[in-house]
């Protein structure tokens, strides 16, 4: 499969490049991202056919919105496309500090969490401006459920279910977004969601990999009903491209004995890990995307290389004969 590919959402007239470019580096997640080399890697995306862009005014507190705008706009409007997220409104705040929530250099605005009619409402014309685009085509409700919230989960569904599902609904009917949906690390609340809202798609991180598959119903379901899943995360926070990060955090053994057994099998037959890891989530039906961050015009080809590297059948079938991918997950070439 080229990256250049395209797959549509199955209820919306709405088609995404099968691998989208993740833009929390250009907000300088974790170090400082120059402007010219968050360019270069936008240019390389382009280049390599990709066509889909995820920001969310989070990224370095509304700094991956402005950059990210600033190199779109440069673009004919009907030859892209752009989510971003709402969920969390900026305020300007002059205490922002030198690094916060994992960016370097944030801008001085404070994220508030604001899943309400008019905070959803706000934020979404906040980043009309910052990204200096009318109608930006997917709009995810950004971190909800409860392992992002704990205790005060509660709280903040009553936020969404009362009044920032309506706020979607509407930006929607007025064809101000295409698709609206989720973009979470807990598939849990995405199922919620499908409960009471009729979300068009969802951005799911780290839950549908390589290393973890527990979400596989919960994909089927969403395939059945006709909502598209943006598989992110695909390195579970870096431990399938060669850190020992998972979930953010130091990996535990457990999961690191899984990872030599997955790797073992990719050295025996000479197959990239980051490979398997970047193609797996596209053999499922309900994925039309595989979104993957990059800080420089090298990575985005190293992405684009893993992508397109041709992985043999035999090397599926062996980590399903191994036991290292479940019965009933499916695999590439219906392995």
């Amino acid at each position: 499969m080229k990256a250049s590919e395209t797959r549509k959402l199955p209820r919306r007239d709405l088609s995404l490049s099968v691998i989208g470019l993740g833009c929390a580096q250009m907000g300088n997640l974790y170090r400082v991202t120059p402007y010219d080399e968050a360019r270069g890697a936008f240019s390389a995306a382009w280049d390599a056919g990709i066509r889909y862009f995820d920001t969310a005014p989070f990224y370095g507190y509304t700094r991956s919105e402005r950059r990210l705008g600033t190199m779109l706009t440069d673009l004919d409007r009907q030859d892209y496309v752009v989510s971003t997220k709402v969920g969390r409104v900026m305020h300007p705040d002059v205490s922002v500090g030198a690094e916060e929530d994992s960016y370097a250099a944030p801008l001085p605005f404070r994220p508030v969490y604001d899943y309400t009619y008019d905070g959803v409402m706000r934020s979404f014309e906040d980043s009309r401006q910052r990204l200096g685009i009318y109608a930006p085509d997917i709009l995810f409700i950004h971190d909800i459920g409860a392992v992002t919230h704990g205790e005060k989960n509660g709280h903040y569904w009553s936020q969404l279910t009362g009044g920032g599902f309506r706020a979607l609904g509407e930006l929607r009917d007025q064809g101000l977004v295409k698709a609206v949906g989720l973009g979470v690390n807990e598939f849990e609340v995405i199922r919620d969601a499908m409960q009471v809202f009729d979300i068009d798609v969802a951005m799911l991180a780290g839950r549908y990999t390589l290393l973890e598959q527990e979400s596989l119903s919960f994909m089927d379901e969403c395939a059945a009903a006709g909502v598209g899943i943006v598989a992110a995360g695909v390195f579970n926070s870096g431990l399938l491209a060669g850190n020992r990060k998972f979930n953010y955090q130091d990996a535990p053994q457990d999961v690191l004995a899984h990872l030599g057994r997955l790797d073992a099998v990719c050295r025996e037959m000479n197959v990239s890990l980051q490979a398997a890891a970047m193609q797996f989530p596209m053999a499922h039906k309900a994925v039309v995307s595989v979104v993957s961050g990059a800080r420089n015009a090298s990575q985005i080809s190293s992405n684009v290389s893993s992508f397109e590297e041709a992985i043999p059948a035999a090397f599926w079938a062996e980590l399903r004969t191994r036991g290292l991918v479940g019965e009933g997950v499916p695999l590439p070439h219906g392995a």
